[in-house]
């Protein structure tokens, strides 16, 4: 049996050592055969010559250009590397996966033949402050909505996950990955997945490790890009493909039209505020149960603000985009934010 581990990267000099030594170091049964396909996006900070060292130490390692340098095609250049491949696992660079991430979720999927896809727990290491603040926030339901597999301490069925394993005929049956995607690419492979009949388990007895990149231009522009580019994602499909992706954008609208409701009388701005009270009341209590001190605090009042009101201003301008005025995806939002 073939497992084949897919790592997407560009310009990783600092993590990508780490992430295959991770790999390499997994406790795999012996009747599996290892290879790891690096697919690089034509790096050019020394990535490539750390990859060369490390192909001499791993003879099953190998590194696919990757001349587009995004990621859907990076995906796609790795599922197809090996054809005998009976397992798939798709690994970021700054993941690191524990010693029975692979041998664990391989087990997974021998209980139950419904599940094609499989991921793990990440515990996040943080780059600096505000990555930590970032990690917290996007680790409650709050910050993340409920169902978010980032959410979840205990195992079970999700819509999707962030480190998977899939097996190799899922793709036979779903087909690739959508290279138009820049962003979600991956939830519309897992939504397909699911209506193919698929199950998607998060396994929380498997984990990996997450350098977390930390700041808050990069996450507005990130969530704002994960907002725009789901419209796109429920145009191709004709449905809302999670229902808790509405919550941003009604939230913002609801923002929006709180500017106008004065010309209907201060009766009428007290009662439309109170969805926006509610709102800041969940944010104190969720900022103050996650922060070690003030400072905390006051970072944590900014995050949240900041995952729900890019999100769904991006969600906002993928409606007007993609369902209004009929638009391709703007060039602006094909540039990755980190």
């Amino acid at each position: 049996m073939k497992l084949s581990v897919v790592i997407p990267c560009r310009n990783e000099v600092d993590y990508i050592e780490e992430c295959i030594d991770a790999i390499y170091l997994n406790i795999v049964p012996n009747d599996v055969a290892l290879s790891v396909f690096v697919i690089d996006g034509m790096s050019d900070d020394g990535t490539r010559i750390k990859l060369d060292d490390l192909k001499i130490k791993y003879l099953s390692l190998h590194i696919i250009d990757n001349i587009k340098q995004q990621t859907p095609f990076a995906f796609n250049l790795g599922v197809k590397a090996d054809r005998e491949a009976y397992f798939i696992q798709i690994v970021g660079v700054r993941q690191i996966l524990a010693e029975n991430y692979l041998a664990k979720a391989m087990e997974t999927f021998a209980s139950n033949k419904e599940i094609y896809c499989v991921g793990g727990k990440v515990n996040n290491v943080y780059l600096n402050n505000k990555g930590r603040i970032i990690a917290k926030a996007m680790s409650t339901s709050f910050g993340m909505g409920l169902g978010n597999f980032r959410t979840l301490d205990s195992s079970g069925y999700v819509d999707t996950v962030g480190t998977p394993m899939y097996k190799k005929e899922v793709f036979d049956k779903v087909g690739f990955f959508d290279e138009s995607l820049i962003r979600n690419q991956d939830d519309d492979f897992n939504y397909r997945v699911s209506k193919a009949g698929g199950k998607i388990y998060y396994d929380s007895n498997i984990s990996l490790k997450y350098y977390v990149r930390g700041t808050f231009s990069g996450l507005w522009m990130q969530f704002f890009q994960y907002g725009y580019w789901k419209v796109y994602v429920n145009k191709k499909h004709t449905t809302i493909t999670t229902y808790r992706q509405l919550v941003p954008p009604a939230f913002v609208a609801y923002l929006i039209l709180l500017l106008l409701t004065p010309i209907f009388g201060a009766k009428f701005v007290l009662i439309s505020g109170i969805p926006l009270l509610f709102y800041k009341v969940l944010l104190f209590i969720f900022s103050a149960k996650s922060a070690k001190n003030f400072l905390d605090f006051f970072q944590l009042l900014i995050t949240y603000p900041i995952l729900h009101i890019s999100y769904g201003l991006g969600y906002l301008r993928g409606m007007i985009d993609f369902i209004l005025l009929r638009k391709k995806p703007s060039e602006n939002q094909k540039r990755l934010s980190r």
